[in-house]
Parts: C-alpha cells; sequence; structure tokens
C-alpha cells in the first residue's frame, strides 16, 4: 500500500509539474487567434472623451481686447507666487453639470467632447464680450486636468497620468512596467466608469485581433487588473530552472523510497 501510494504522489507531481511550466504560448502578445486564443471583432471606433461630473478643467479667454481678459481671466495670476497657473485658470465641474464662470454664471458643458464646451463657453461668453472694433478676437483654450488609470497587479501597481488623447493598452501597460512573467494575460480586466454604471470588460492580451477591437484604447479613469498564474507556484520559465525542479525531484523522490520502501537490516 506504501509503494502504490508513493508511486501516485510521484505521478501526480510530475504532471502538475509538467502543466505548470511557463511557455511563450502563455507570455507572448499578438499571436494569432486560433482555439485557445480568441479572435476578436473588428470594433474598434475611437470616441473624443466626454465631459463628467466632477472632472476639473483647464479654461482660460484670450482676446485681443485687454478689458475683456481682465473680466473673464484671474487678476491673481499677476500677482500669486503660490499657486500653478493651472489652479488659478481651473474649474470643477458641479453635480448639475456646470461650471461657473465669472460675469457668466453657470454653463451646461457635462456629456460635451473638449472641441463642444470650448464652442458652447465661446457663445456663452459672447454676450458680455467687451469688443470696440469689428476686429476683436475671443478664443476659448478648454482642456482637462489630472486624468489618470490605474494598475492593479503586474509589474507595477499604481496610478499613471494620461498625457494625451489616445493611449492604447500596451502603451498603458508599458509606462506601469509591463505585466511580468506570472500574470494571466489571457485573463485581463478593465474596470471602467460609465453613463449606466460600473462595468468590467475581459480579454485576451495575447491575441493579434485586440489591435482593431474595443478593448485596443484605454480611457481616463480606467483600472486595469492582472491577476497571476497559478503556475507561479512552481516557477518553471527556463530549462536551467527546469532541471533544477527536475533533480529535486528525484533526489526527494530517491529519499523517499529509501525510508518508506527499503527493508532495513538487521
Amino acid at each position: 500500500m506504501c509503494k502504490s501510494f508513493l508511486r501516485f504522489v510521484f505521478i501526480s507531481f510530475w504532471l502538475l509539474l509538467l502543466s505548470s511550466c511557463i511557455t511563450t504560448r502563455k507570455v507572448n502578445y499578438l499571436q494569432e487567434p486560433d482555439n485557445i486564443i480568441p479572435a476578436y471583432a473588428d470594433s474598434l471606433v475611437y470616441e473624443d472623451y466626454r465631459l463628467k461630473i466632477g472632472d476639473k478643467i483647464y479654461l482660460r479667454v484670450y482676446s485681443t481686447h485687454e478689458e475683456t481678459n481682465a473680466l473673464f481671466n484671474s487678476p491673481m495670476m499677476l500677482t500669486s507666487t503660490s499657486s500653478p497657473a493651472t489652479d488659478l485658470y481651473s474649474y470643477t465641474i458641479q453635480k448639475n453639470g456646470s461650471i461657473v464662470l465669472p460675469m457668466v454664471g453657470e454653463v451646461a458643458i457635462v456629456g460635451l467632447t473638449t472641441r463642444e464646451a470650448v464652442r458652447t463657453v465661446e457663445a456663452a461668453i459672447e454676450p458680455f464680450f467687451l469688443h470696440d472694433s469689428t476686429d476683436a478676437v475671443c478664443t476659448v483654450e478648454l482642456h482637462v486636468l489630472a486624468q489618470y488609470f490605474s494598475v492593479i497587479g503586474g509589474n507595477g501597481t499604481g496610478q499613471y497620468p494620461i498625457t494625451r488623447a489616445k493611449i492604447n493598452i500596451f502603451e498603458a501597460l508599458a509606462m506601469a512596467g509591463d505585466v511580468g512573467t506570472f500574470a494571466d494575460r489571457s485573463k485581463v480586466r478593465i474596470i471602467r466608469e460609465t453613463e449606466d454604471g460600473t462595468v468590467v470588460k475581459m480579454f485576451d492580451l495575447r491575441s493579434k485581433s485586440i489591435l482593431n477591437s474595443e478593448y485596443y484604447y484605454i480611457e481616463p479613469n480606467d483600472v486595469i487588473y492582472i491577476q497571476r498564474l497559478d503556475e507561479q507556484f512552481f516557477s518553471i520559465v527556463n530549462l536551467p530552472n527546469l532541471i533544477a525542479t527536475v533533480l529535486s525531484t528525484v533526489s526527494l523522490g530517491t529519499f523517499l523510497y529509501r525510508i518508506l520502501l527499503v527493508p532495513k537490516k538487521n
């Protein structure tokens, strides 16, 4: 019975060992879809970011008319040495979807792209525009401040700034130091806030067809979750590692065999 049990343990361990090897199949990106790696539909449609409640925006009015500049832009900019310029010209979108501009009052911009918001603000300040000639020009600069995405797991758990409009999933993970050898690339999740609530999107990062899918670009405030492979327990990632594990297993098996099965001499 003892011999059968030892044989069962030995065989089970070897099967588990072989199934736990980290292969290039499990870690390489941009692989062709097959019966294991899924294919995704060509659904890549990039849409400009739409402003949300709580977003902090930078807004400044530029005019060829100096009195208009003084009316809409904070005079603190000329005297303050402690606050960054972005703080002096920043507005937070309130719960009612509006920002409050000097002299103008509330201007609703939630749900608009930055380009649409610029046109909306320009139209709102037009009645207050102090122009003394037909050549006077007034423009608005507007962009979103403090946009981030977050990564949980992998090599770089943390929060990272979004520095331009389009950042794809590979660029985002590169900023976080990639996902690491023991990351499960087949079950990457993105947690995203939408108008209909929080959604979780799961996809296989190894698939080449992700380049044309809805999973390719990330959005502000996305949380990327990287879970680990079960194989991390054994950490078999190369030939020397495998040889060392095999030799250790053989040594352990020999030791157990001598202790449990070899009869002792009187």
